[in-house]
């Protein structure tokens, strides 16, 4: 079983697998992660027994899959990956687990939302590799214990919040992946342009790094786009990327200096233009802007209030001074002060 994002085709979901570090020798970035985990990773090698279970998480985009490949293909195992959604019933989760072999890791994406039920049969599987198979009902029924293969859960999470005491407390490692410096973003584009065979200069992955957002998932979308953008308008495949190309690529895709996109812009607009910078409610704004609620919340706000743009209060959302000048709007006037002073 596989996940992958609806949204890409079956060649987009090829290259996004190209894209993917192989060992941690490649992956980019997060230091201090790949430190701790080559310890608990050399650690169970030399103890010749299975890792302790591993958990996850971070914003999205930021690798979590891909070192959950890593570590499988570090141990030398299969890697069996789902995701907490498809995991309704504890049966689901127990045929799963039973048809691992020894050492497999299994990677649980989007763990915070397993259901209840299978939650509470990973319990016992994760400490002492059994689960307990429930036959018939009510008072007839009967609890078969079934042993598993020992294995490693690699769990993955963007909300680590939402996770349950008992089952945050069973992983042995934790690992927090942080948003990327523009010069580690760099180092991927340099190496994804090799995967790719695109000529990028220094200039160019500097200017596409900037707008990523941190992320290098954004990172290598954009890149493939300014790809696109530079063949297309030379009529050669080999044509060279550089600051100006993608600065015209970026911006026939909306995507602005500070990596602000269509609906980033949208939001802020309506704030500060409709509701005089708020404060408003997160489902008036998202009507305003013709949004779901949700897309707001977790598509745009993260990013808009963690660069200073937007700001969350008890009474609503708020636009930043940083926003008015970012729209090159004139700021509100404070209570009391000449209408004047901030002009029309």
């Amino acid at each position: 079983m596989s996940v992958s994002d609806p949204g890409l085709t079956a060649t987009d979901t090829d290259i996004e697998a190209s894209l993917r570090p192989k060992d941690l020798t490649e992956f980019v970035g997060q230091q201090r992660v790949r430190q701790q985990l080559e310890l608990v990773l050399a650690g169970a090698k030399l103890r010749g027994t299975v890792p302790d279970h591993v958990l996850l998480s971070g914003p999205p985009g930021l690798g979590k899959t891909s070192l959950a490949m890593i570590i499988a293909a570090e141990l030398g195992s299969t890697l069996r990956v789902t995701s907490g959604p498809a995991l309704e019933r504890a049966g689901d989760l127990a045929a799963m687990l039973s048809n691992l072999s020894d050492g497999d890791v299994l990677f649980i994406d989007e763990i915070h939302r397993i259901a209840r039920p299978a939650e509470e049969l990973l319990y016992l599987a994760m400490e002492d590799f059994r689960v307990d198979v429930v036959v018939g009902k009510g008072p007839g029924a009967t609890s078969i214990p079934l042993e598993l293969a020992p294995f490693t859960l690699v769990g993955a999470t963007t909300r680590a919040g939402q996770l349950t005491s008992p089952l945050r407390d069973r992983f042995g490692f934790t690992g927090h992946l942080e948003f990327y410096a523009p010069d580690e973003l760099a180092t991927v584009l340099r190496r994804a342009a090799g995967i790719l065979n695109v000529e990028l200069r220094a200039d160019g992955a500097a200017e596409i790094a900037g707008r990523s957002r941190g992320t290098p998932r954004i990172a290598n979308r954009l890149l493939r786009r300014v790809r696109d953008f530079a063949q297309v308008q030379a009529g050669d495949a080999a044509a060279a990327v550089d600051r100006a190309v993608a600065r015209q690529a970026l911006t026939v895709y909306d995507v602005d200096e500070l990596g602000l996109d269509r609906l980033d812009r949208a939001v802020l607009t309506a704030l500060c233009r409709s509701f005089g910078g708020g404060p408003v409610g997160l489902k008036t704004l998202a009507v305003a802007v013709g949004e779901e609620p949700a897309t707001v919340e977790e598509v745009c706000e993260p990013y808009l209030v963690r660069i200073g743009m937007l700001a969350r209060t008890a009474s609503g959302r708020v636009a930043t001074p940083a926003a008015w000048q970012h729209l090159g709007l004139a700021g509100p006037a404070a209570p009391g002060a000449d209408p004047g002073l901030f002009g029309d």
